[in-house]
């Protein structure tokens, strides 16, 4: 078996995958050798399968809404269900778990300010089919296998209807939650967030999108309509019947694995689909969707690409970029103008990964959308309007041969006592260091944040000492990243420090890594926002 650490010092292994300091050293799981090799995706024919696109969720009826009865909102009811989908054209159909009968679920459509209700309904078989590790906190041999709950990531939403990973349900149980949506344009996505076996519900398939607009974002004049597509981009490992394979360590009684990535990667639900398009604008809403794998996306050849969004909506103007680079979690709103690539064929890919194809008609279009220079302030957050500063340390657990065996945030397991507690109104700095050697995708439920910057520091010295001396100045967040954002990559040995409204409101939420499997196993803790 080979580590991950000793992977990523044998240089001959990158050459299967491009790897530079921004693309996170995640490229391979740890984990026993399955005993039927999985697929290889690359015997495959490549571009068979049109590009899917989810429904758009549709309401059932309307009711009063909680904070408003005399308002009626949109009702809707979704169904978590066991479905079967071909994920390529020579793949039997694979056993998947959805939200709406399709993988990714159905996407949600709604306004800034237009609040709705949605029964999320648990109708998944009684047992599940992939590996649970019951050693974990939250899922022991005495609850039960299958189990769901759904967060909203992006949603400024009451704690009750927030998705607490131990407020899961069972099998023929159901909640409903509120989403008020008094919050920008965005897209934000849904996603299991069941404690112990998150990572396993989302593997299955339990994810879709949100999208949140408004009339400042319609003036903009950008593609839209057919023009606007979702890419929802996931990595999984394929057995040769089709069927999902999810990596599990030697151990039987702790299967846990650091991180799976997996070879088959899938858009919007299809190995290497393609896309026909016009050659003009386009408006992407990309999501990594992985359970721990980080993309760097371009096109081949280079088309002109734009960043216009990132996970909480718009930049203050777009940016021209040759590669996106998304942590799980994290999102980014792209225009690709096809209009000098007419007849051509254009590939998406991450390094060296290829994701899908598009072909661009030889035909002339008409293209009445624009790319405006200017598309919504952002205004930056002063250091001096925060009124707390906390240092958040991310840790991880090794064993004699620096295996991992967990990680934790602030060297605290779930179970303590709450230590964060923000008041409602105010504004806090924190202060991730990061003493581990991954980048660390870290999401704060409810709330919304601005990077403020990165510096490297002597983490031996830190953690012999607890002396935090900085090694390089500070640099500031990427150009991409000077929007509104909600997930933060924490790089290795490193301070990176958010400052945080906490507006919104009082209760009980969470923030953790966004690698699936660390926050499976112990690296999410709950914060309390106090009332004002």
């Amino acid at each position: 078996m080979i580590t991950r650490r000793k992977f990523l010092g044998q240089s001959a292994a990158a050459a299967a995958v491009t790897l530079t300091p921004q693309a996170f050293a995640h490229t391979m799981s740890k984990g026993a050798a399955p005993t039927v090799s999985n697929l290889d995706p690359n015997a495959l024919a490549r571009f068979v399968d049109p590009l899917p696109l989810a429904q758009i969720a549709q309401p059932v009826g309307h009711r009063p809404a909680p904070d408003n009865p005399s308002v009626q909102v949109p009702f809707y009811r979704v169904a978590m269900q066991a479905i079967r989908s071909k994920l390529h054209r020579d793949l039997p159909p694979a056993n998947l778990w959805s939200y709406g009968g399709s993988v990714p679920g159905l996407t949600f459509e709604t306004r800034s300010g237009r609040g709705l209700l949605v029964e999320w309904a648990n109708d998944l078989p009684q047992k599940h089919f992939l590996p649970i590790d019951h050693s974990l906190h939250g899922a022991e041999k005495s609850t039960p296998e299958v189990r769901g709950v759904v967060h909203l990531h992006g949603g400024k939403t009451p704690p009750e209807s927030d998705g607490y990973p131990e407020d899961w349900y069972v099998p023929g149980q159901s909640r409903t939650y509120y989403y008020p949506n008094q919050q920008e344009p965005a897209l934000l996505w849904y996603h299991d967030h069941t404690m112990g076996i998150n990572r396993l519900n989302i593997y299955a398939g339990m994810l879709g999108l949100f999208v949140i607009r408004d009339s400042v974002e319609d003036a903009l004049n950008l593609p839209s309509g057919k023009y606007e597509i979702p890419l929802v981009l996931m990595d999984r490992d394929l057995r040769p019947d089709g069927q999902l394979s999810y990596p599990v360590s030697p151990d039987p009684e702790r299967p846990w694995v650091p991180e799976a990535f997996g070879e088959a990667h899938l858009v919007n639900g299809k190995l290497f689909p393609f896309l026909e398009v016009e050659p003009r604008k386009y408006r992407f809403r990309v999501l990594n969707g992985a359970n721990g794998r980080f993309y760097r996306l371009s096109l081949s050849p280079n088309a002109e690409m734009h960043q216009i969004g990132t996970d909480q909506g718009a930049l203050p103007a777009p940016i021209a970029v040759t590669h996106v680079q998304l942590a799980p979690g994290e999102r980014a709103d792209l225009v690709i103008d096809f209009a000098a690539h007419g007849g051509a064929q254009i590939l998406l890919q991450s390094d060296s990964l290829v994701l899908m194809q598009f072909r661009v008609s030889p035909a002339v279009a008409s293209d009445p959308s624009s790319l405006p220079t200017t598309l919504r302030p952002v205004p930056r957050l002063l250091e001096t309007s925060a009124i707390k500063t906390r240092r958040l340390t991310l840790d991880e657990q090794l064993n004699m041969v620096s295996e991992s065996m967990g990680m934790l945030l602030n060297k605290t397991p779930w179970h303590m006592p709450i230590t964060e507690k923000p008041v409602l109104n105010t504004s806090e700095i924190w202060e991730l260091v990061n003493l581990t050697d991954d980048v660390h995708p870290i999401h704060l439920h409810m709330v919304r944040f601005q990077i403020l910057d990165r510096r490297r520091f002597d983490g031996f010295e830190y953690i012999t000492t607890g002396n935090l001396r900085y090694i390089s100045p500070a640099t500031p967040p990427e150009p991409n990243e000077l929007g509104w954002k909600d997930t933060a990559r924490v790089n290795p040995k490193t301070v990176t420090r958010i400052l945080v409204p906490f507006v919104g409101y009082p209760g009980r939420y969470v923030w953790h890594c966004h690698i699936l499997e660390h926050e499976d196993n112990e690296m999410m803790r709950p914060y309390e926002v106090l009332p004002a």
